[in-house]
């Protein structure tokens, strides 16, 4: 998932135990922050075992389902035969509690009938894994019952799920023939709480947040609650950009086979003003302030849904304006087509969000945590503006922008906000138009 990746959700199993798997098939699919992936299968075999569930929360490492494969020996085979290993009579206790519905009702009335502690194995037509036994022989499963279960796994063994389903099925059967009393008890405890939601009105559409805009509130909540947010704003005279893009974006688009916008020049001008204020390019750890080698720039990307993501240009200060403008072509297209990487999203040190390709003049950004500082670039206007000459001061027809630097007043000063954007606009006005690229 990338280095900067540590844990993911579960958000899907594509494949369910029992299944075929070819090299390259999807298993599950995963979710990192606001970016869901695919996992391809690594090897050809049968799916046997899932050990994370759905919603659940995995750390690099961890695995995720086991997997039969031709060729292993039979040793291993019997000791992960669907993925089951010898168990001790707590966690089976555990697991049969934890994954079949009714077994306590079950359980009670088993304890009102005698069973025996162990369950004969001998003269057994099939081989039972040592996981299989053990639930056997704590639910008081007979050899002859076991034999009448019909077996999913290798050459109809019965797996540990054949056997819960089993399991499940009786304690089902018998919660049904229990008292009504019971009934309704079991019924409290099992029936999902739900919260009634109405329409005031009767007219009012009620829309559930879906998993990504769940995430971008929870984040942006944390961000506010966190850090102290200031604003500073610049207005900047971006003709020289606007005059060179012109002149160039042609043959640049012929060259590179990519098209040249705004936002790698922008986020060539923040890379050099990081450079001139390292202090910006910063995180913060409780009293601790963490000085970043690397300029990560994030870039904000609206979805076509609606929601925003925010890609990150890994070590920018290394990248010409061309290795740029393709990191962010690349980036933008992936991201509308929702192709990122887990690694895509992670690592930001700074975020640049255009707010003016939505025709917005200036905004007050919210900060990307564990960031100190975002800048939103406005919409590119003409308007009225004076010059400067050797002959005096004229009024002539300008492309204008606005920039606004949100920033973490715990650690960055108004000062060093306000210099910092005003350095960005400096690069932008002080452009070259004789410039190649």
């Amino acid at each position: 998932m990338g280095e900067s990746v540590s844990e993911a959700t579960i958000v899907n199993w594509v494949k369910q135990p029992g299944d075929l798997v070819d090299i390259d098939d999807t298993v599950v699919e995963i979710a990192t922050d606001k970016v869901d992936s695919e996992v391809p299968s690594p090897v050809k075999g049968k799916l046997l075992e899932l050990r994370i569930g759905k919603d659940e929360v995995a750390q690099v490492g961890d695995v995720l389902a086991i997997l039969e494969i031709e060729g292993e020996e039979q040793v291993q085979e019997e000791e992960l035969i669907d993925g089951e290993t010898i168990a001790s009579e707590e966690e089976v206790t555990q697991a049969t509690e934890q994954e079949i519905p009714g077994i306590d009702v079950l359980q009670e009335r088993r304890d009102d009938t005698v069973i025996a502690d162990t369950t004969n194995f001998d003269g057994a037509s099939r081989f039972y894994s040592p996981l299989v036994k053990n639930i056997a022989n704590e639910e008081g499963i007979s050899l002859a019952e076991l034999e009448e279960i019909k077996g999913t796994g290798l050459e109809g063994r019965v797996t540990k799920q054949d056997l819960l389903d089993y399991l499940a099925q009786h304690a089902v059967k018998e919660v049904n023939e229990a008292p009504t009393a019971n009934k309704v008890e079991q019924t409290a405890k099992t029936a999902p709480q739900e919260q009634p939601v109405a329409s005031i009105s009767g007219k009012d559409e009620i829309i559930e947040m879906d998993r990504m805009r769940r995430l971008i509130a929870d984040h942006m909540v944390h961000s506010v609650q966190t850090a102290p947010h200031v604003c500073s704003f610049v207005e900047a005279d971006v003709t020289n950009v606007v005059n060179w893009r012109n002149k160039v974006k042609d043959g640049f688009q012929k060259r590179e086979n990519e098209k040249l916008t705004f936002t790698p020049i922008f986020i060539e001008a923040v890379v050099k003003a990081l450079k001139d204020f390292p202090m910006v390019n910063i995180s913060v750890n409780g009293t601790q302030i963490i000085k970043k080698h690397a300029i990560n720039i994030g870039m904000a990307a609206a979805l076509p849904n609606g929601n925003l993501i925010v890609p990150v240009i890994k070590d920018a200060k290394h990248l010409s304006l061309t290795g740029i403008t393709k990191a962010v072509n690349d980036l933008a297209n992936r991201a509308r087509n929702n192709q990122l990487k887990p690694d895509d999203t992670q690592g930001g040190t700074f975020t640049l969000t255009n707010i003016g390709s939505f025709g917005n003049m200036m905004g007050t950004p919210i900060i990307n945590q564990p960031q100190v500082a975002i800048l939103a670039v406005g919409t590119i206007t003409k308007k009225p503006a004076v010059i400067e000459t050797e002959y005096g001061d004229v009024i002539a027809i300008r492309h204008m922008m606005f920039l606004s630097l949100s920033y973490d007043h715990r650690v960055v000063d108004g000062a060093l906000g306000g210099m910092f954007v005003r350095r960005v606009a400096d690069y932008l006005e002080q452009w070259d138009v004789n410039r190649t690229v």
